[in-house]
């Protein structure tokens, strides 16, 4: 089975996961001694004691038949709805966001990031039987449990999740096999439902989104405000200038010193830029292009629909994930706390990312098996 597998593929996310380590482990050393009396180690070893279970699961989703998912998809659906209204009353609070699950002090998972990949997975499988369905209220069934899955993420309050959750379903509903006739009908009341939020969030009378995200939009000329919501980005900034061509070298970034909260997350392609220097990390954006071609490729090549659905929406799903990551990065967009694919720190993002890669490399063996 492994040498079916899909080497460009396996070679590039190996490489890339490789290489997150290392510079999860750079970007959190001085953090985790400095600001919280921890190890230097703390994040990397909490980053590979997430790994390794990822791994362990992707080799039983690669043994797993894409048939099967039909018979436990809508199950694990209502499983992540049922832990999102958990998590806003049993939850830890971080950010002021209360999204995450503390289990036994050890480790924290956040079901938003499963919630993701599990609507990926029924959305494929529902519509590959749904595709030549006429019932309109059958083929919105699954993009109004989408929106009640969307408002609980919103509520906890999570609006890059929000917002990165909401895309991915919208990118699959274009490119969902239903009639163009529904499709068009449903864009339309989506656009209206759309257009009502907005008019609600902008109504002073009405307090959907807290003040520190609404700072968020505010993301043009953030060293302007570098004493104030424009801190984050314009270090980031710093970082890259400093790195130049062939960076500072390993371990030697001084916008990690505290200068960049969190370097570790969200900001760590900063981190890589700065001590690994430009053409270094056109490589690794190199290598996540070969990742998404890959992932594209296989879509393209499914003989079924279910299939070529999964692999499209995990497209989607890596896609964004680095659009809005490197985005706010550059200030092109707001800061949303989205994790940079392969790079970033966070448990339940590595899980969820390894898992959705082993989908992909199954609906591969599946296609090679014809």
């Amino acid at each position: 089975m492994v040498k079916k597998l899909d080497k460009w593929l396996v070679v590039s996310v190996i490489i890339l996961l490789i290489v997150g380590l290392i510079m999860i482990f750079s970007a959190s050393n001085v953090t985790s001694y400095m600001k919280y009396a921890k190890s230097p180690y703390y994040y990397f070893i909490r980053q590979f004691i997430f790994l390794i279970p990822s791994l362990i699961i992707s080799f039983f989703i690669l043994k797993i038949d894409t048939k099967v998912y039909h018979y436990f998809s809508f199950l694990l659906m209502l499983i992540i709805i049922g832990l999102l209204c958990v998590v806003l009353v049993y939850g830890k609070v971080t950010n002021q966001a209360r999204s995450w699950f503390n289990l036994f002090g050890i480790v924290t998972l956040q079901p938003s990031e499963f919630a993701k990949i599990v609507t990926i997975i029924w959305f494929s499988c529902y519509y590959s039987v749904k595709k030549n369905c006429t019932d309109l209220k059958k083929v919105l069934f699954p993009l109004s449990i989408a929106l009640g899955t969307a408002l609980l993420i919103a509520i906890q309050p999570d609006l890059g999740t929000t917002i990165l959750y909401s895309s991915i379903v919208f990118m699959m509903f274009l490119i969902l096999p239903i009639k163009k006739k529904i499709k068009r009908n449903s864009f339309l009341g989506i656009i209206g439902i759309v257009v009502i939020a907005i008019l609600l969030l902008l109504n002073n009378g009405v307090k959907l989104l807290f003040d520190r995200q609404i700072e968020r939009f505010e993301f043009l000329r953030p060293c302007e405000r570098i004493y104030g919501n424009g801190n984050q980005v314009c270090n980031g900034y710093i970082a890259i200038n400093n790195g130049g061509l062939l960076g500072k070298g390993l371990g030697n970034s001084t916008q990690k010193y505290l200068y960049l909260p969190e370097a570790y997350t969200d900001f760590i392609f900063a981190i890589v830029v700065e001590e690994l220097g430009v053409i270094i990390s056109l490589v690794i954006l190199l290598l996540m292009f070969i990742v998404l071609w890959r992932i594209f490729l296989i879509a393209k090549r499914s003989k079924t629909t279910r299939g070529s659905l999964l692999c499209y929406g995990i497209f989607c799903y890596i896609l964004l994930h680095i659009v809005i990551n490197l985005g706010g990065l550059l200030g092109l967009m707001p800061l949303t706390g989205v994790p940079l694919p392969f790079l970033s720190y966070g448990g339940s993002y590595l899980m969820c990312l390894i898992a959705s890669i082993a989908v992909v490399l199954r609906v591969d063996l599946e296609n090679k098996r014809g």
